[in-house]
C-alpha cells in the first residue's frame, strides 16, 4: 500500500491517516473498502459527518441529477431554487413537526463557521461579551469556538489570548452528585460572586469529543430556565449530535426543551457536503444585511442531499428503523460491557452516539490498532484518550451492525 506522497509532502498535522495507515477508494454504507479490496466497517463515519452512511442512494440520486442538468453550484447567499427547496423542506420536515420556530442562518461550511456566528450574533443581541462554556467541551477550531472549548491542548493553538469566557462544570463533572445546574444559577444571583452576566451559555448536549459525556434532560432543562430567567442566550451546539445521532433528529428533543439558537453542521447535508446552519429564535435575528459573511455559504449540491436527508425523517419506515437500530446497538454495548468488566469502567452516550469508558487510554489504543487490523475503524475520545467512541450510521444494515460489534468484542479479548 503505497502512502509515500502523503508522508512526502503532506502536512505533519495530518491525524486519521496515521491512525489507519492505509489508501481507501470507495464506499458504501457502513462499509469501505481500501487499494488492495479490504473491507472495513465504519465506526467513524467521516466523526460524525456521514450519518446517514457512504453514498446513501436515496441521498445521492437527486444529487447526480443536479449535477447532470448543469445547475447552480455556488451562489454565495443570492436566492437558488436549491436554496428554497432545501429552507421549505426543512421546514416541513423538521421544524413544524417539532413545533420549533426558527429562523436560518447560512453562515459558512462548517461546524466552527456556525458556533462564531452564534456567539457573535448573542454578544450583539445582549450587548455583553462574556460567555458560559463547559468542562471538556469542544465546539471547533477557529479563535472563538477554541476560546469556548475545555480542553488546554486545544485552547493553547492559535497562540492568542482568548477572554470572555466563564468555564462551568458540566452535568455529573467531578462529582455525580454535584448540581452544577444549581451552582450557575446561584453565581449568577449572587453579586458577589464576581461574574458578570453572560451574553450566552454554548453548551452539546453530548460531549463528543470530551469523552462521551451525557447531560440529563432535568439538568438542560435547568440550564434553559436559568437562561430565560437571567435575559441570556442559550445556545445548542448540535453539530456531531444532531442530524438524527442520537435517534431523534435534534439531540435536545428527549428534554423537551427549545434553545434559543441550535447550530448544525456536520451530517446536515447527508451526504458529506460541507454545509452549516444556525437555527436562531426569530426576535433574536437582529443581523445586519452582510453583517457576517463567509464565501461558501451557498453550497447548493448540499441543499440538494440535506433536502433528501430531510425527506427522510417523514417515512415512518426510516424512523421505525433508525429507533430498532439504537436499541439493537445500545443492547449489544449492553453484552460488551458485561463482557469485559476489567476492562471497561461504563457505557456512555445516547442513541447511536456511543462511548465506551475503559480503565485506560492503553486499553483503548490496543483495541483501536487490532479493531483495525481485522476490519473496523473506530476512534477515541475524552481528555486522556480513555474512551472508545462508536459511530455507526443510523441507517447501517443489522449485518454490518453485528459484524462491527463482533470485531469489536474480539479487540477487547485481546
Amino acid at each position: 500500500m503505497n502512502t509515500d506522497a502523503f508522508s512526502l509532502h503532506e502536512s505533519n498535522v495530518r491525524r486519521y491517516g496515521r491512525s489507519f495507515p492505509t489508501v481507501f477508494t470507495r464506499a458504501l454504507g457502513a462499509t469501505i473498502w481500501d487499494e488492495a479490496g479490504k473491507n472495513y466497517i465504519d465506526f467513524l463515519v467521516g466523526s460524525g459527518a456521514l450519518n446517514y452512511g457512504h453514498n446513501n442512494p436515496n441521498i445521492l440520486a437527486p444529487a447526480i441529477d443536479y449535477l447532470a442538468r448543469g445547475n447552480i453550484l455556488l451562489s454565495l447567499d443570492m436566492y437558488t431554487a436549491a436554496k428554497r427547496e432545501f429552507i421549505e423542506v426543512f421546514v416541513d420536515t423538521i421544524l413544524k413537526p417539532r413545533g420549533l420556530s426558527y429562523k436560518m442562518q447560512f453562515p459558512g461550511p462548517t461546524g466552527t463557521s456556525a458556533n462564531e456566528a452564534a456567539l457573535a450574533l448573542a454578544r450583539k443581541y445582549t450587548g455583553r461579551s462574556s460567555v458560559i462554556a463547559f468542562t471538556n467541551a469542544f465546539h471547533g477550531m477557529s479563535l472563538g469556538s477554541l476560546a469556548v472549548s475545555g480542553s488546554a491542548s486545544t485552547r493553547e493553538l492559535g497562540g492568542v489570548a482568548r477572554h470572555d469566557v466563564i468555564r462551568a462544570p458540566y452535568d455529573g463533572y467531578a462529582n455525580g452528585a454535584f448540581d452544577s445546574a444549581s451552582y450557575i444559577d446561584y453565581m449568577l444571583s449572587d453579586p458577589g460572586s464576581g461574574i458578570e452576566k453572560p451574553a450566552a451559555i454554548i453548551l452539546e448536549t453530548i460531549q463528543a469529543e470530551g469523552g462521551m459525556n451525557t447531560a440529563s434532560p432535568s439538568w438542560l432543562a435547568e440550564i434553559r430556565s436559568i437562561c430565560r430567567k437571567h435575559g441570556i442566550v442559550f445556545i445548542v451546539d448540535d453539530i456531531q449530535a444532531g442530524s438524527g445521532r442520537t435517534g431523534e433528529f435534534f439531540s435536545f428533543e428527549f428534554a423537551k426543551i427549545e434553545p434559543d439558537i441550535v447550530c448544525l453542521a456536520k451530517s446536515l447535508s447527508g451526504s458529506g457536503n460541507p454545509l452549516s446552519i444556525v437555527l436562531i429564535r426569530p426576535d433574536l435575528d437582529i443581523w445586519n444585511p452582510g453583517e457576517h459573511s463567509g464565501t461558501f455559504r451557498g453550497n447548493n449540491l448540499a441543499f440538494v442531499t440535506a433536502s433528501a436527508m430531510c425527506k427522510m425523517w417523514s417515512d415512518r419506515n426510516f424512523t421505525a428503523g433508525v429507533s430498532r437500530t439504537v436499541a439493537r446497538l445500545q443492547g449489544n454495548l449492553d453484552e460488551v460491557v458485561a463482557k469485559f468488566p476489567n476492562c471497561i469502567e461504563e457505557k456512555r452516550g445516547r442513541g447511536l452516539m456511543a462511548g465506551l469508558k475503559c480503565s485506560s487510554p492503553a486499553i483503548v489504543r490496543r483495541v483501536h490498532d487490532v479493531a483495525f487490523a481485522n476490519g473496523l475503524l473506530i476512534e477515541s475520545s475524552g481528555p486522556n484518550r480513555d474512551v472508545i467512541k462508536i459511530l455507526p450510521p443510523i441507517t447501517i444494515s443489522d449485518d454490518e451492525l453485528d459484524r462491527g460489534i463482533s470485531i469489536l468484542t474480539h479487540a477487547l479479548k485481546e
